[in-house]
């Protein structure tokens, strides 16, 4: 089926949300006083940690698509505030996994509640058949094969 030039589209309204400083500016206001140590820059791996649960660094880092040494950074740093321990890896002695800690939990908690509020604020002026249509074309677009195979995109 011919996308009817609709490709250009999608991938201009993508591109806009996928920009850093958008990122930037929605983590900055999910994150705000959340808790010293928490930040547009820590918001990917607690965010991250959570989504996926106890890993490694190396796994996490794959999963938020930034270097190894800087989800260790930021974890320190999460660590020292109380949001995640470090624990011995089950699997092999010799490495580490990271765990959220209750704080974390309830920090994430308090981020996705503001997150969909957030979103709930700006999809109140569509009307519910609006939003119904919406969420199930968005989350069919999502599932598809573009965000799922790791060849896609």
């Amino acid at each position: 089926m011919e996308d009817g030039g609709y490709g250009a589209d999608v991938s201009e309204a993508l591109t806009v949300l996928l920009r850093r400083d958008m990122r930037s500016r929605v983590y900055g206001a999910l994150t705000r006083g959340v808790g010293e140590g928490i930040d547009e820059v820590t918001y990917p791996v607690i965010s991250g940690l959570a989504r996926r649960g106890s890993c490694t660094s190396a796994e996490l880092a794959q999963d938020v698509s930034v270097d190894r040494s800087v989800v260790s950074r930021r974890a320190t740093t999460l660590e020292h505030y109380g949001f995640l321990a470090r624990t011995t890896d089950p699997r092999d002695s010799r490495g580490t996994l990271l765990v959220l800690t209750p704080r974390g939990q309830e920090a994430v908690t308090v981020m996705r509640e503001r997150l969909a509020s957030l979103i709930g604020d700006y999809l109140a002026e569509w009307s519910e058949e609006e939003v119904a249509v919406f969420v199930k074309i968005f989350r069919r677009f999502v599932e598809s094969n573009l965000f799922t195979d790791p060849h896609g995109a």
